[in-house]
């Protein structure tokens, strides 16, 4: 609902989640509302599919954590079986068959585009390539080199495939505004808060302002401060991997609107046309920069 509310107050954003987890998920369903945002944006919506870091959902809709992984795989058989065909013929072992189904509405993008959303799984990033996926692959700890070699597998395991380029999107937390200190305070106490609450649930040890400022450091996982400071650290981090595209989630806790929306201001205006300018005059493969 809150992608179809976009969809209506915007006219050039891409649409997406920032995963939707399709192990706990219905791939016909998923479809079915990814379709429905495409036609209400005119072609906009994508679908961020991955295995999903937080596992509530599993037990919530009656799945196994032991079948972690074969969800997903065939789960991601179906929904990509869906896209590719109107009427379905599929059969699996956790979820029922589909007989020369129709399956409607059909979306205005012919692909719709799927992406595979990985957070540091090898086994992820070669099935995404393989099979000829683009890779959105997250940055949520350490510093960005190490999950270069990730890149790299993707990339081996499409040319295996023989898929020609495909894009790749780092996708990370983070917050713009005016001044580093603001960027800071605005975001820091939201962003303890709920990695706190989320590690008393799982054991992390709570959240301090010492590993935060490291994090907002050009070889930390945060992309966070004002717009000279943003777009430098997803300049270094095209250095490390040759993406196509930069995701900032900025809206984490309860981050005032009027300091996201000028955040997102900043991006679109300051931050994206510095980094597009400057990796256009180093190559001509320009990154998207989005939020």
């Amino acid at each position: 609902m809150i992608l179809a509310a976009g969809a209506e107050r915007s006219s050039r954003i891409r649409l997406t989640s920032a995963v939707s987890v399709l192990s706990s998920d219905d791939p016909v369903r998923v479809f079915q509302q990814f379709s429905t945002l495409d036609l209400l944006s005119g072609g906009r919506a994508e679908i961020m599919a991955g295995r999903g870091s937080f596992v509530e959902s599993f037990p919530l809709f009656g799945y196994d954590l032991g079948d972690y992984d074969a969800l997903f795989t065939e789960k991601l058989d179906l929904l990509l079986a869906v896209r590719a065909h109107e009427r379905v013929t599929w059969s699996g072992r956790h979820r029922p068959a589909l007989d020369d189904q129709p399956v409607y509405p059909r979306p205005v993008q012919d692909p719709l585009p799927v992406w595979v959303a990985v957070g540091g799984n090898p086994a992820s990033v070669v099935r995404a390539g393989g099979l000829g996926l683009p890779l959105a692959l997250a940055i949520i700890g350490g510093i960005p080199e190490r999950f270069a070699p990730m890149v790299a597998l993707y990339r081996e395991a499409a040319a295996r495939a023989g898929h020609g380029h495909l894009p790749v999107s780092i996708n990370t937390h983070g917050f713009v505004a005016a001044d580093h200190g603001t960027a800071v305070d605005t975001y820091y106490p939201q962003h303890a808060e709920v990695m706190d609450r989320i590690g008393a649930e799982r054991g992390w040890g709570p959240t301090n302002k010492r590993a935060f400022t490291a994090a907002t450091g050009l070889r930390g996982h945060l992309t966070l401060g004002d717009p000279e400071e943003v777009a430098e650290k997803i300049l270094f981090q095209h250095e490390v991997f040759g993406h196509d595209r930069a995701l900032v989630q900025l809206a984490l806790g309860t981050v005032p609107h009027r300091a996201v929306m000028t955040a997102i201001e900043l991006l679109g205006t300051k931050v994206a046309p510095t980094v597009r300018a400057e990796v256009a005059r180093r190559s001509p493969a320009p990154v998207d920069s989005t939020s």
